[in-house]
């Protein structure tokens, strides 16, 4: 081969590469990008209050506050990745007929507590801090659990110090962020596309500031001693069933673990509404009633 092809192929290589990267970084900016949008009011046959607090995430979170019966106990309801309080209404509605008191509210870069960028359970731990102080401070003498929907999962578990509450439920929760990519580049992509992956990791630290080391929940679970209830799809492609065992068995007694046939990485309550109404209130019931230590 003479050297002008050489250079021509090398060339060539350089280009792919050069395209390779900007399509990976133009992937990170979208993934971590603000979802903001203006949520208004809540819905008239919830009885909400509008409220807000701060967050040392740096942002203002916004959400609403359904008041329950009292020494009830209340539930916090922190949504997933690229959503916002909405999708937790449903939730809200079955846990205030139950007599739970219930706050929701937007994640940073979410709805419209306003963020630089989603980071995936970093920032968001501050701001699940701060819901749960604006509780203790609501209401002092209720006992606390939280519901946790992937991200949401993942900012409580990454809380620190840990959260100073008596139960959790931990729904499809990524044990490692590296993980988290490769399942959702392959799922789409095929296997071949995990070569991407250390490109959109690597991304984090002059995106967002932060290491990978710094989302990796599984690390975290042990430390966590309150009752928690684990709820995983048996099909789950984005957090797949052998990852959220691993997570379930890092985690310390007292625990639970549901796995939903067939599911994958969906919003379980509605595909499984009764029985889901029926484990979640229980488990609560259980745990943050006044008659319970």
């Amino acid at each position: 081969m003479t050297l002008k092809p050489k250079r021509k192929i090398l060339f060539s290589i350089a280009i792919l590469l050069v395209v390779s990267f900007a399509i990976v970084w133009i992937v990170g900016c979208l993934l971590s990008s603000p979802v903001n949008q203006q949520i208004g009011e809540s819905p008239s046959d919830i009885f909400a209050q509008t409220v807000q607090f701060q967050s040392s995430s740096g942002a203002t979170i916004h959400g609403w506050f359904l008041q329950g019966k009292e020494n009830a106990g209340a539930i916090i309801l922190m949504h997933g990745v690229r959503a916002n309080r909405l999708a937790m209404l449903d939730r809200a509605r079955f846990l205030s007929r139950k007599g739970f008191s219930v706050l929701l509210f937007d994640f940073q870069a979410h709805g419209e507590s306003i963020g630089e960028n989603i980071t995936f359970g970093y920032l968001e731990s501050r701001d699940a801090q701060a819901a749960v102080n604006y509780t203790h401070l609501l209401l002092p003498k209720e006992k606390i659990g939280v519901i946790g929907v992937s991200m949401g999962g993942a900012a409580f578990l990454l809380a620190n110090p840990n959260l100073q509450i008596n139960a959790v439920v931990l729904e499809m929760v990524y044990p490692t962020i590296e993980q988290a990519v490769i399942n959702r580049i392959t799922s789409r992509l095929g296997n071949w596309s995990s070569i991407f992956t250390p490109l959109l990791t690597w991304q984090m630290k002059p995106r967002l500031g932060i290491d990978v080391k710094d989302l990796r929940p599984i690390d975290n679970v042990g430390s966590i001693n309150i009752p928690k209830l684990f709820i995983v799809g048996e099909k789950d492609e984005h957090t797949t069933i052998e990852e959220s065992n691993a997570l379930f068995s890092a985690a310390n007694e007292p625990k639970e673990l549901w796995i939903v046939p067939n599911a994958k990485h969906v919003d379980f309550y509605p595909l499984v509404k009764e029985e889901y109404e029926q484990k979640v209130s229980s488990f609560f019931e259980k745990y943050l009633r006044e008659n319970n230590n």
